[in-house]
């Protein structure tokens, strides 16, 4: 009788749970695919408990249609061109024909700033329990694949996230737009499903499919049906490419692909996992899943996915084994637990991560960071072929925290810097697990993370329904995990401070250096072996603990590096050693080895006219991480000088959290290069810059101040007049910035002070990208002289083209050329005018405007105008106009004069000589090309 009792309330049970909200469409393709004309209903019952006047859609695919949506405007801060310069049939969208429903007339509207939502106004209230049928008729146009990865691509469909469905109410309304960033709110729903498709056209898809012959000639009409359903991808192919893997447990449709495994392999793979995943938290809840290579590529196994196909560093079937164990656990999770994804995607990521540690250790617990090339000659030296493949999280982790860029664990989605959404945030949080694992007993996190998986299982729950049930199931105590771990941008780092000899035992005093309670494990070692390990109760500032004396040599907090600590070098201390650590000279860049001083050696070029190529050693002390203390010294040769050039700097900076203040650097730097044939010049320089970021890391916007002495010595020469041999200047200047694609902010104000002169300058850059593609660029620049003694000199005058820059701020590959291809580089700066005048310099003051606009494409006009003032002369009004050549914006352009001051300058013989060219060449430059968009 009990039994029956049992089985009837799990029955009642499931049809509580039962999916209410149903879709019902009837879709009709065109030939290409590129738009759908959709009729749809959707069934929406009210479980909210209280009437409803309003209803809430999603219409995610209607973000690409507008360039003032929120995806277009995130696109725009993460400097992405491709969606603004595309066509609006690129783009795609959605428009409505009709929207009714059941109940009599109502109104809707897009959400004002949101066009990805609609919002439904209900002539009569919905009672509580009551169900509403919308009907809409609507036309997709399928955005293309260049944007997400999913769309419309040669004539084939991957689609996600493409229907209009219900919003999600949990307590309220879930509502918020798409922006790119996987993170489409989870919900079960019932799908009814009709689809005509041309019948060349193959449907791959987690739904039920049947097929039969379509309404129109040359059409088959396919009917996908499933129950519960989360996610509704749909695959329209021409070529199947997908194989079909039966396991136990689950059919899994995937395209992911592996050229040197044999299908039995691939199978015995795909079990393994399963049965991992079923072990670890519980039986998977459907009986299909579609694994796909576009999917996966939405968030690779960073390192892997840069490995060209040829290179197989690690053993066989690694590679293809890590791909499908990610994309499997992830949808595993995305259809398992029900959760506000744009708040807690990171505790789905950290399951996810943690998943992927725990596979690794149990099926390939040798496998090193670096594969096989850990065995290669010269690579074996350093320690990163010492590192194991589950250390890459720690690592890449520690290099956003190293910057100052760390973000809580918990932050929204869209509030996280992409390097920390796609890695550094996942990363922390699936260590975090580990750390718990360490802390509380592996079987203690294991059987917790089963039980809120068969508790919450198709059900809504969010992340602190799982701290609850882990904290059941221990004594100690973890809400440092929630509130310091998780929760906190502060960053993490112990130290012992002091050791004293007790009697028998160790007297430890232990610093928490940024004051963010966690507990620690405290290690003693004897010959760098372990011999103790004893944890310490989370602490605030600095705690003192005995320890019985084994004898060891050593003491070190987080020795097996299981906290992600913000700096591990100082986690020892030595018993009657002077160095805490020994000192260890490596050749070449490593992965920094906490457990040594170390210093680094590796060669280093540089190219200017007159050095000619100038090539040495590089000797420094930071590694692949960066530290807030670097020093270098890079001596070189000149081949084509035949003289010793180069430099050495130093310089600490000091990061600020939860402050407007981001970092604060100070510094000394001094170099020798040639400045002319067989001339050289000493430049030395001490420095302090404070740089202000808003504690909104998404925001571009930047002020900076710096505060610089700079002493310049050059050589003399009997043969070439050197107007200002030696001086010393000090200089003060303030930036201002805010870059983003569509509207770009720089402004400066800078003031010079030196013996013989002072000076104040200002420049205003602003840069405009319209929704027609136009874009206008708009430069001001003004200066003047406060008093000027070197009136016989114009080397520290103000210039229209070709500053002297007597600073040594600017890379000029040729600074003392007056003619030939090396005069010719631009750089803009001061006046900015590309033309070169009989007049160039100004010693009083200079007020100029630089303009340009697109013509077409990367393809420009530009105009610059401007006055200058000399002493004892009138001002002076100049202009120049012609041609910009756009290829890479602030990294490489040509400039063709056409009318200027001068006339027509294309009719001079030599018109070759007056094209000017910007081009970076600098990799430190050229590096943020590629980051701005991550950090």
């Amino acid at each position: 009788m009990k039994t029956t009792y049992t089985f009837l309330f799990l029955g009642l049970t499931s049809l509580l749970s039962f999916s209410q909200n149903k879709i019902v469409s009837d879709i009709q393709s065109s030939e290409d695919l590129k738009t759908f004309t959709i009729q749809q209903t959707i069934t929406y019952e009210n479980t909210s408990g209280k009437a409803m006047e309003t209803i809430y859609f999603y219409n995610w695919l209607n973000a690409f249609s507008d360039k003032e949506s929120p995806l277009a405007k995130r696109y725009a801060q993460d400097y992405v061109r491709r969606f603004h310069f595309a066509s609006s049939l690129e783009r795609g969208g959605t428009q409505i024909h009709s929207l009714s429903t059941n109940l009599g007339e109502s109104q809707w509207s897009y959400v004002e700033g949101q066009a990805d939502l609609i919002e439904l106004n209900l002539d009569q209230a919905l009672a509580s329990k009551a169900s509403v049928e919308v009907n809409f008729i609507y036309t997709l146009t399928i955005p293309d694949q260049k944007f997400t990865g999913f769309g419309w691509n040669q004539r084939e469909l991957l689609l996600k996230n493409w229907l209009i469905v219900p919003a999600v109410y949990e307590k309220d309304w879930i509502l918020y737009s798409h922006k790119d960033l996987n993170d489409y709110p989870s919900q079960k729903l019932d799908y009814n499903i009709t689809i005509q498709i041309p019948n060349q056209y193959t449907i791959r898809s987690n739904f039920d499919q049947t097929q039969s012959t379509g309404d129109l000639t040359g059409f088959q009409k396919i009917k996908l049906k499933a129950k519960q359903m989360v996610g509704s991808p749909l695959f329209v192919k021409r070529i199947d490419n997908f194989k079909v893997i039966q396991t136990d447990h689950v059919k899994i449709f995937t395209n992911l692909k592996d050229s040197d495994l044999r299908p039995e392999i691939e199978a015995l793979i795909t079990d393994r996992i399963v049965y991992f995943l079923e072990e670890k938290l519980g039986e998977f809840g459907f009986e299909t899943m579609l694994i796909t290579e576009e999917e996966y590529n939405l968030s690779p196994v960073y390192g892997l996915n840069q490995l060209p196909s040829f290179i197989r560093p690690f053993p066989d079937g690694f590679q293809y084994d890590i791909k499908l164990l990610k994309a499997i656990t992830d949808q595993y999770l995305r259809r398992s637990f029900l959760i506000n994804v744009r708040e807690n995607q990171w505790f789905l990521d950290a399951i996810l991560v943690k998943t992927m540690m725990d596979y690794v250790e149990t099926y390939y617990p040798d496998v090193k960071l670096l594969g096989s090339f850990s065995n290669f000659f010269g690579v074996k030296w350093f320690y990163a072929s010492d590192l194991m493949f589950n250390d890459r999280y720690q690592f890449i982790h520690e290099t956003t925290i190293r910057q100052n860029f760390g973000q809580a664990v918990d932050f929204p989605q869209d509030s996280l810097l992409k390097f920390n959404q796609k890695l550094s945030n996942p990363y922390k949080g699936g260590i975090g697990f580990k750390y718990l694992e360490d802390y509380l007993g592996k079987e203690t996190v294991n059987e917790s993370l089963n039980l809120y998986y068969e508790k919450h299982k198709l059900k809504y729950s969010d992340p602190d329904d799982y701290f609850d049930l882990l904290s059941s199931l221990t004594d100690k105590d973890i809400t440092w995990f929630s509130a310091n771990y998780l929760g906190s941008n502060k960053d993490i780092d112990f130290k012992i401070d002091k050791i004293t000899k007790v009697s028998d035992s160790i007297k430890v005093r232990l610093l928490n250096k940024t004051r963010n309670p966690m507990p620690v494990a405290v290690y003693q070692l004897k010959d760098k072996e372990v011999i103790s390990k004893d944890w310490v109760n989370a602490f605030y500032n600095d705690t003192i603990i005995y320890l019985k004396d084994l004898g060891s040599d050593q003491l070190a907090v987080n020795y097996e590096e299981i906290i992600p600590e913000f700096d591990q070098r100082n986690n020892f201390k030595s018993r009657g050693k002077i160095l805490n650590k020994p000192f260890q000279f490596r050749v070449l860049e490593d992965i920094e080895d906490p457990k040594y001083n170390q210093l680094f050696l590796i060669p280093e070029f540089t190219y200017n006219l007159y050095d000619g190529l100038a090539f040495g050693p590089k000797l420094y002390n930071t590694s692949l991480l960066p530290k807030q203390l670097s020093y270098k010294v890079t001596p070189k040769y000149g081949l084509t000088s035949n003289a010793l050039v180069g430099g050495a700097s130093i310089d600490y900076t000091q990061f600020f959290k939860g402050e407007d203040l981001f970092a604060v650097r100070y510094g000394l730097n001094g170099s020798r290069f040639s400045y002319d044939q067989d001339l050289f010049y000493n430049r030395y320089s001490s420095f302090i810059t404070m740089t202000y970021r808003p504690q909104d890391l998404r925001d571009n916007s930047r002020h900076s101040l710096s505060v610089r002495t700079v002493n310049v010595d050059q050589d003399e020469s009997e043969f070439i007049e050197t107007e200002e041999p030696n001086y010393n200047i000090f200089n003060i200047r303030y930036n201002f910035s805010n870059k983003n694609l569509d509207r770009f902010l720089t402004s400066s104000i800078d003031y010079q002070i030196a013996k013989k002169f002072s000076k104040v300058s200002t420049t205003l850059s602003f840069r405009k990208l319209y929704n027609n593609n136009r874009q206008i660029n708009f430069r001001f620049y003004g200066g003047l002289f406060l008093y000027n003694d070197t009136r016989n000199s114009n080397y520290f005058s103000f210039a229209l083209d070709r500053p002297s820059d007597y600073l040594f701020d600017y890379n000029y590959y040729g600074r003392s050329e007056e003619s030939g291809l090396f005069s010719q580089q631009f750089i803009m700066a001061e006046g900015g005018f590309k033309s070169q005048f009989d007049q160039r310099f100004a010693d009083d003051w200079i007020v100029s405007t630089n303009v340009s606009t697109t013509i077409w494409n990367w393809i420009f006009v530009y105009g610059d105008a401007g006055f200058f003032k000399n002493s004892f002369s009138n001002p002076r009004f100049v202009y120049d106009s012609g041609i910009r050549l756009n290829f890479v914006e602030d990294y490489f352009e040509l400039y063709l004069p056409v009318y200027s001051s001068n006339g027509w300058e294309f009719r001079d013989e030599n018109y070759d000589q007056r094209i000017r060219f910007l081009v970076t060449l600098d990799l430190s430059t050229l590096f943020k090309l590629f980051t701005r968009k991550w950090y």
